[in-house]
């Protein structure tokens, strides 16, 4: 029998590290030739590592959550024949190492970062060691039983006079405090209770659980590049209603009549190509700040960032050359980068290279937002939920279809103004939608 030890493998686009997020092996589990034992995520993707081998795992070169290096030992197999390690090499006895051998570093088979991971187990979940004062305290295990007659309570003098205060019978009172003495807690207890069992509290039962949520995988890479956009990033926000109610009117036709052979549009496509329009006025929108070689770059193509929920966090797919696609075109490319992201399926190109995002909640979209900025980018467009609302317009108040658009802007490249003016030629594209249309036929 030999040693195989798979090295963390070299993923391309000089990345010199990754981020471990889930384990598909344990020590002890029989592995076949292709089999993925591991997810690795680089800035841009998850990436899942095969076995080159069949063997038996040894050891696991480090814990999820755990940041390593290319080149790093990954997995240490058992094998047929000499293997590619000599068998007296040492296995590995780091701590990450350690944690990932032992009995409660058992992983689940699949990567799932953003789970909450209770306290109790959060050490068989993950690996680590939780702290004493972080596993949830309930109430004490052993309550002290009812009392014979005659026989005197424990109680400190303060907790006696508190308790005479109140009116209340130490007697009748269950004591969780050493031989059971009766504590504070204990009368305050009783006084929600009145010595009926917990579960009849209901809402009144204090609650002392926590959770430990490790900040691993996507949900890692989410909350680091949200701090580096707000931390490079000087942002201000513009918010303007727009009244979408011909454009809905508009959708409803067009829907009715190429529906069923081109698809249903949302109103995302329609605001896309309100945008492509407007950034032919307003380039320095389009457009990715390198704050570090203080270089300003301008793009004639338009790849618009769909900012997408899923499971496992927001993730942006990218619509690429939106400027060069018609509605429905568009429609069918978002449906499929959003299924793509809600499956796990988008590859590295498609989570790059944007150079303006739209973020929307739909239906929970609120009126206002301040969307954040999709670093480098210098813009984000954020779309609020379409509200009806009496409006003043003739001399009468009449129904109609609201929206916001909560943006938000790099005051650094893009000037108040600039960003009004931007904002306000989209508003008026969509609340005279058949020019979207026209202008489709003209480009």
């Amino acid at each position: 029998m030999g040693i195989h030890i798979i090295k963390m493998p070299d993923i391309g686009e000089g990345i010199a590290e990754v981020e471990l997020v889930a384990w598909h092996v344990k020590p002890g589990d029989e592995v076949r030739e292709d089999q993925v034992v591991a997810d690795v995520m680089t800035d841009k993707a998850t990436v899942e590592i095969p076995s080159p081998v069949h063997g038996r795992v040894l050891s696991l070169g480090g814990a999820v959550g755990e940041v390593m290096a290319v080149g790093s030992e990954l997995i240490r197999l058992e094998v047929e024949g000499a293997g590619n390690a000599q068998a007296s090499a040492p296995v590995s006895t780091s701590t990450a190492t350690r944690a990932a051998t032992e009995p409660s570093a058992a992983v689940p088979p699949a990567p799932r970062p953003q789970a909450a991971v209770a306290t109790a187990g959060a050490g068989e979940a993950t690996g680590m060691k939780v702290p004493a004062d972080r596993v949830p305290r309930s109430a004490p295990a052993t309550v002290a039983a009812p009392r014979a007659p005659g026989e005197r309570p424990l109680a400190s003098p303060a907790v006696r006079h508190r308790a005479w205060e109140l009116g209340l019978e130490l007697q009748f009172i269950p004591g969780s405090g050493p031989a059971g003495r009766i504590t504070h807690a204990d009368i305050e207890s009783y006084l929600v209770t009145r010595g009926q069992p917990q579960a009849t509290a209901g809402i009144w039962v204090e609650r002392h659980d926590e959770e430990v949520v490790p900040v691993v995988g996507l949900r890692r890479r989410i909350a680091q590049k949200m701090q580096e956009a707000k931390r490079r990033i000087p942002h201000f926000s513009y918010v303007e209603e727009v009244d979408v109610t011909e454009l809905e009117s508009l959708r409803a036709q067009l829907n009715g009549h190429y529906g069923a052979t081109r698809g249903k549009l949302t109103v995302l496509p329609l605001l896309a190509r309100a945008l492509v329009l407007a950034l032919r006025e307003f380039p320095q929108i389009n457009a990715r700040y390198d704050d570090d070689a203080g270089v300003v770059t301008r793009f004639g193509a338009v790849h618009l960032g769909i900012a997408a929920q899923t499971d496992n966090g927001l993730v942006v797919p990218v619509l690429r050359h939106a400027e060069a696609r018609d509605l429905w075109a568009i429609g069918t490319e978002v449906a499929r980068l959003a299924e793509a992201a809600r499956t796990g399926k988008t590859t590295r190109d498609e989570l790059s290279g944007s150079t303006l995002t739209i973020t929307s909640l739909g239906a929970l979209g609120g009126i206002v937002t301040t969307p954040v900025i999709n670093h480098p980018e210098v813009a984000i467009v954020g779309v609020n939920r379409i509200v009806e609302r009496p409006v003043y317009r003739q001399q009468q108040l009449v129904p109609r279809l609201l929206m916001n658009l909560s943006s938000s802007f790099d005051h650094r490249v893009v000037d108040g103004m600039d960003a009004a003016r931007f904002i306000q030629a989209v508003r008026a594209l969509l609340e005279s939608p058949a020019l979207l249309l026209a202008e489709s036929a003209r480009s």
